[in-house]
């Protein structure tokens, strides 16, 4: 029920209309719906509410495999919730892998990050390169996979998808995303600020793309490229992209936006190429399809059918850790990010007779 989610359910019932997909998530950004005109969990047999940190053994009796999509899922949010970060993506995620052994699952499916290649210069990055973590985020990253090769073996394929940075149009669009804010800030105010003076390397994938690699992974063959741990970096050469050309891009697509580079900034040393030549290789029929224009105007038009014209768009509810920082002024969260009722003050009083029950 994130950003990435709503795409991967609704690719894996249109590739398996007969399977039965389970849904599980805590609801933190449930309510952050843009442009949907159906709740897109619909498309699962059953969607249930519950923390990663706690999810039930029970729930992984006849299931074939699981994708773990989990995450406190960027670097600001990993900044201010670091402990939460490797509870949450780390030892959770490994902790629902080995139940998931136990059970008897045979399949599971790791959504990992390009991210841990760090400060990684112009020279790209392949599996065997150093890794190289910057932030809690990608740190959570690299020590989730090497706990889960131990588990791997002939009954219990793992495969880590060493996502790019994820870009493009979501029923739960979050504009904390290089392309998706580039697009936000041309949209809302036609001008582009880049914090940086432009020339660190990303690496890119639209989300729709992230859901046909996903469905590789559930399926892909048990011998030849059936390693039973396989990490892969997952995108394409041509989504190599300067932050700065980024930029141009889009202005170009929105016409009189200004861009506007920090020269004196200091150095982003999160900057990284990367060689997806080995998914080229292993999954030829689910390569990325979307190209930069399209995803460029996709986001454009979505933008504008909201009529979106927030020019700090960076503090409102399409940024995930705004939506955690209201939840927790509300005191809908706790300090662990977990749900909690608010102060009973806060309740009207209940009189009805009907309802004594509920007030005792």
């Amino acid at each position: 029920m994130g950003y990435v989610g709503p795409g991967v359910v609704r690719y894996l019932r249109q590739e398996y209309p007969q399977a039965e997909l389970i849904g599980y998530d805590t609801g933190f950004f449930a309510h952050c719906l843009t442009g949907a005109t159906r709740l897109p969990e619909l498309c699962l047999d059953r969607q249930l509410f519950g923390d990663i940190r706690e999810l039930p053994v029970a729930l992984l009796q006849g299931i074939d495999v699981v994708v773990n999509l989990a995450a406190i899922s960027n670097d600001p949010m990993g900044q201010t919730y670091e402990q939460i970060t490797l509870d949450v993506n780390y030892l959770a995620g490994v902790r629902l892998a080995r139940l998931a052994k136990e059970a008897g699952v045979e399949r599971f499916v790791f959504a990992s990050s390009c991210s841990m290649y760090g400060a990684g210069g112009d020279e790209a990055k392949s599996e065997n390169s150093p890794l190289n973590p910057l932030t809690a985020y990608a740190r959570s990253k690299v020590l989730s996979e090497q706990a889960l090769e131990p588990l791997a073996d002939e009954q219990f394929q793992i495969t880590c998808l060493r996502f790019a940075t994820a870009c493009g149009w979501s029923h739960r669009l979050r504009l904390d995303l290089v392309v998706n804010d580039f697009v936000a800030g041309a949209v809302a105010s036609g001008e582009i600020s880049i914090l940086s003076d432009g020339t660190p390397w990303r690496p890119l994938i639209h989300v729709q793309d992230m859901a046909r690699a996903i469905g590789w992974a559930v399926q892909r063959p048990r011998c030849g490229c059936g390693a039973a741990f396989l990490a892969i970096n997952t995108g394409a050469e041509v989504w190599n992209y300067q932050v700065r050309d980024l930029a141009y891009a889009v202005a170009e697509a929105l016409p009189g936006t200004r861009v506007s580079l920090n020269a004196a900034a200091p150095p982003d040393k999160r900057s990284y190429r990367v060689d997806f030549s080995l998914y080229q290789q292993l999954a030829p029929e689910h390569q990325p399809q979307r190209t930069l224009p399209d995803t460029i105007a996709e986001l454009r038009d979505g933008l504008m059918s909201m009529n979106f014209r927030d020019g700090s768009f960076r503090t409102s509810q399409l940024m995930r850790l705004r939506v955690l920082t209201a939840l927790r002024e509300t005191g809908e969260l706790n300090a662990a990010l977990r749900w909690a009722l608010p102060a009973a003050t806060t309740l009207p009083p209940i009189e009805t007779p009907e309802y004594a029950a509920l007030a005792l």
